[in-house]
């Protein structure tokens, strides 16, 4: 088998075989097959695309690349979770503790975030002593103990995907759909969970602007799910304005904090309810996704949901006072308004200028390098179909530095006004489940 053929074969737009895609992988992954014939096998991807089986043969020999974590210590169905990303996205912070206070175990991998905010994990360790470098038998523990951990990647998963990923982002074809939903779910498989639920972002803020391509990524990724084994099933949400009100670590921690009290922004709560209950049923601890969203929302009245959560911090070494003391938390030293120049109603929110707007701050990461600075960041207060008047605070700015003109500049710009009412944009538009 030579790699030439592959290339033109595919080229040509022919399906390969799942032997051929095998070889392709292990090559690529020990080195035997170059960077540059990978590169032009995935442009040749790009453009001619791949059949589901293919798409599936891929996910599942870059899964088998490199360590696969092994959860069968784990009592009940394992459910992960996964978001395209997105502004404001502090689902994970609310879901794991939400889902796992129902008895779903919640064995969640996460990572750090390179772009407008912190990842999940960098999230958590703007509470004081959180950690995630805990071994596989001690995960395992906490997940049948307190049904619910988070542990960070790790450094052997899916090499053939890090390798591949760096390749498509310097030779433009990063957005290629069937290698896009390899790399997603080859993640996902190999972290062990049993069934997953994909929140699929489409707008100005996510990675698929178009609802189109949204249900074309979320109908791949599921397809491969219950190709392989998976329960697996889509919900597509809208990210042309950020989730919730904050953009920033620790401002997102007592967000999610607050949302576990029921005091939470409408669209982070209803969403976290959306996919929670997805997650429950697949899971069987619902009949029904009515009977999830019911047991979700009683352990959020009766403070189950609050209480998991605490149990959660203080497991992995947190200060769980922070939740009853939010105060606790890293703090910014200045806080600024950023007032609205003219009457009207909010017409439209670009998530993506918020969110460099908070990365500017020091929110997020714009190198692998980059230390986060885990106080600073965003607080909105107008959304889309909101009224204001001139003077009104848009947004509350968290900073350590009193030079934030560049900040305010962008999040200006991200705003747009409507002398006229406005619709409030659909927060969930479908779900995909074949």
């Amino acid at each position: 088998m030579r790699m030439v053929d592959l290339i033109e074969k595919k080229r040509d737009g022919k399906e390969l075989t799942k032997e051929e895609i095998i070889f392709i992988v292990e090559g690529f992954t020990d080195g035997s097959i170059p960077d540059y014939q990978m590169s032009a096998l995935a442009m040749a991807i790009y453009f001619q695309g791949m059949t589901p089986e293919e798409t599936a043969y891929l996910t599942m020999a870059m899964v088998e690349s490199g360590d696969q974590i092994d959860l069968s210590a784990i009592e009940g169905v394992k459910v992960d979770k996964h978001s395209t990303g997105g502004v404001g996205d502090t689902t994970t912070l609310v879901l794991a503790p939400l889902v796992a206070a129902v008895g779903v175990p919640v064995a969640k991998m996460s990572g750090r975030g390179l772009g407008h905010t912190g990842g999940t994990i960098d999230k958590l360790e703007a509470v004081t002593g959180f950690h995630v470098e805990i071994d596989n038998d001690e995960f395992n523990r906490l997940v049948n103990t307190n049904k619910v951990a988070v542990v960070g990647q790790s450094g052997n998963l899916t090499p053939a995907d890090k390798k591949l990923y760096g390749l498509r982002d310097v030779t433009g074809s990063v957005s290629s759909i069937p290698l896009i939903a390899s790399s997603i779910m080859s993640k996902k498989i190999a972290s062990g969970a049993d069934a997953i639920v994909l929140d699929v972002k489409t707008g100005a803020g996510a990675f698929m602007k178009t609802l189109d391509d949204a249900k074309e990524l979320a109908s791949t990724m599921v397809k491969i799910g219950n190709q392989v084994g998976r329960k697996t099933m889509a919900v597509i949400s809208d990210m042309s304005q950020p989730l919730g009100f904050a953009i920033g670590n620790a401002l997102e921690v007592k967000e999610a904090i607050d949302t576990l009290k029921g005091e939470g922004p409408e669209d982070l709560r209803e969403l976290c309810l959306v996919l929670g209950s997805q997650m429950v049923y697949l899971a069987g601890e619902a009949a029904s996704l009515e009977e999830a969203r019911t047991k979700l929302e009683e352990v959020i009245a009766n403070g189950k949901a609050l209480e998991t959560f605490k149990t959660f911090l203080a497991a992995q070494g947190g200060d769980a006072s922070v939740v009853d003391q939010p105060e606790r938390l890293p703090t910014a030293q200045f806080t600024i308004e950023v007032p609205a120049k003219e009457d009207g109603y909010v017409a439209e929110i670009i998530a993506d200028d918020i969110g460099t707007a908070a990365m500017i701050l020091g929110a997020g990461r714009a190198t692998k390098e980059s230390e986060i600075d885990l106080a600073v960041g965003l607080i909105l207060h107008k959304k889309v179909g909101d009224q204001v008047k001139q003077g009104e605070s848009l947004v509350t700015i968290h900073s350590n530095t009193q030079d934030v003109d560049q900040v305010i500049e962008r999040i200006y710009q991200s705003y747009g006004f409507s002398k006229g009412p406005v619709e409030a944009l659909p927060l969930v538009y479908c779900e995909i489940k074949e």
